[in-house]
């Protein structure tokens, strides 16, 4: 997000390639970390039998599906690639990466204490 604003304010090209550069590196990262957590389900670590499991899980798909449609929106060219849609795809991704910590940091603290 921080690079969509960068351009937003100077305009200058080399802002785009960088949120090009980042999405795609965070897609990568994301769709590891998507096995990760198959895993972690496959395996019983990640308790979804909770609601705030399962809205979890959600929510990490909900901010793949997000960055990937800002992927593409910032495939575009130039001033339209950033401004306005990519700009609010990127604070909306934000915005629900914030949400699924807190969640995340919910499962984790209720495996530790089902655990113990």
């Amino acid at each position: 997000m921080a690079t969509d604003i960068a351009y937003w304010r100077t305009a200058e090209m080399m802002w785009t390639n960088f949120s090009s550069w980042l999405l795609a590196a965070g897609l990568l990262l994301g769709g590891i970390a998507a096995i990760g957590g198959i895993a972690d389900f496959a395996t019983g670590r990640l308790p979804l039998r909770a609601g705030i499991g399962l809205l979890y899980a959600l929510g990490n798909l909900a901010v793949f599906v997000l960055a990937l449609f800002n992927a593409f929106v910032h495939s575009r060219d130039a001033w339209t690639s950033v401004v306005p849609t990519g700009l609010t795809l990127s604070a909306v991704t934000v915005v629900v990466i914030v949400i699924n910590a807190v969640l995340g940091r919910m499962v984790q603290r209720q495996f530790f204490e089902d655990a113990a």
